[in-house]
């Protein structure tokens, strides 16, 4: 076994790098977080029918030949 207790340290680290993380310790009840979520969505959808409609950056669909492979 020549990885010892790397991946664990690796896990270990990685978790010490996001203490962060969403999860159960939000201090939600499952119906509030529900609410929350459905209100960032409709926020998203919203944001992406405004840019849709006026046309935004562009980015998305002025990128038709971003792969730039051969024909």
């Amino acid at each position: 076994m020549t990885r010892g207790n790397q991946r664990e340290r690796d896990r270990e680290r990685a978790a010490a790098r996001k203490p962060n993380a969403k999860g159960s310790q939000d201090g939600l009840t499952p119906e509030q977080r529900r609410e929350r979520d459905k209100k960032a969505l409709e926020e998203k959808a919203a944001k992406k029918a405004q840019q849709a409609a006026g046309g935004g950056t562009g980015t998305s669909t002025d990128n038709k030949n971003k792969g730039g492979g051969k024909k």
